[in-house]
């Protein structure tokens, strides 16, 4: 069987900015609650965790 290749470390660091005092880059989600960060995508934001999606406006 084939073994599993790690993805390494989650880069936590990215998602603050500790110049402006530890301050939330991206939005949380609201059914999660806080420390579970939307991903960015080209034409919306999303949930990895539950599936939760909003649509960016124009």
């Amino acid at each position: 069987m084939a073994e599993k290749k790690s993805s390494g470390a989650m880069q936590v660091w990215k998602l603050y900015d500790s110049k402006a005092g530890l301050k939330r880059k991206n939005k949380t989600c609201p059914k999660c609650g806080q420390g579970v960060f939307l991903g960015e995508h080209n034409n919306r934001v999303s949930c990895g965790r539950c599936g939760y999606a909003e649509m960016k406006g124009k």
